[in-house]
């Protein structure tokens, strides 16, 4: 298979490369497109049967003026590549969409839920996925993923966050919350399945395990070597958290467990993933 990552220097695209040369896959053939700038616009779509899409605004302070650059990136870029590789005879598109589309902080999401996304990135993201969604057709199939929060070695956002909770205090609320994850190892083996099966619609992969924050917070001080107390009674004081602060990090947000066949078993257990991704192994 010949597969174009689009979106150079990605965390997701380039941990995908990794791992396919981890695990000695030599049937997938990668090249990696800057989706900055227009070079894309001349680049020659025709040798790839999949794009996998990982370009994208996330991890920026949503502002008034900055609100536009979220609809032009991740929703009319992301057109129109999706459109240059349908003309060009690409047979699948594989595209990093959000959780984010719900609208959600805390809670239980179903697959059945309706979006109702709130901020300019989930909106700008969904209004991408219900376009994508109407080209889908048979001989272009659309692979629409809404992950959880993506943690491995070398990630960004509320995982450092955690990590360092974990690393700079011996202390920890004990809070039994549960929350949908993935590690990055997971994800990259979901979607060469996806790849493999040459599949269409809309997945939800994660973990096969939920995660409990105070737990996890556990496991990495353990991947160090250090004794961490989890300490229950907490609750008067993670309630007088802002609530941003307390919906991410002690709220619950998890997807209903669902069953893809022929996947679950490729999955790392978690307590080897946080070792995985504090490099003690």
């Amino acid at each position: 298979m010949n597969v174009l990552i689009v979106g150079a220097n990605s965390y997701i695209g380039d941990s995908f490369c990794v791992w396919l040369k981890q695990k000695q896959i030599e049937n997938v053939n990668t090249t990696i497109l800057d989706a900055r700038g227009d070079a894309w616009r001349t680049f020659d779509f025709h040798p790839y049967e999949i794009v996998y899409y990982v370009t994208g605004i996330a991890h920026i302070k949503e502002t008034e003026e900055n609100k536009d650059l979220y609809y032009q990136v991740n929703r009319d870029l992301t057109i129109q590549i999706a459109e240059r590789a349908k003309e060009s005879g690409v047979r699948q598109f594989i595209i990093l969409s959000t959780m984010s589309v719900y609208g959600k902080a805390t809670g239980i999401i179903k697959t059945s839920d309706v979006e109702n996304p709130v901020t300019h990135y989930g909106k700008s993201k969904y209004e991408a996925d219900i376009i994508l969604r109407k080209m889908d057709c048979a001989s272009f199939c659309v692979a629409i993923l809404r992950p959880p929060m993506v943690y491995g070695k070398g990630c960004k956002g509320n995982y450092q966050m955690l990590r360092k909770f974990s690393l700079c205090i011996p202390i920890f609320p004990l809070v039994k919350n549960q929350r949908s994850m993935i590690f990055i190892d997971n994800l990259n083996s979901f979607v060469y399945y996806l790849m493999k099966k040459q599949n269409s619609g809309t997945f939800f992969p994660q973990n096969d395990q939920y995660v409990c924050t105070s737990e996890m917070v556990k496991e990495i001080a353990n991947a160090h070597h250090r004794r961490k107390l989890l300490i229950p009674g907490f609750s008067w004081l993670i309630h007088h958290l802002p609530v941003r602060v307390l919906n991410k990090v002690f709220g619950s947000l998890t997807y209903e467990k669902v069953s893809y066949p022929d996947y679950e078993n490729d999955q790392t257990d978690f307590a080897e993933t946080i070792r995985l991704t504090e490099g003690e192994i």
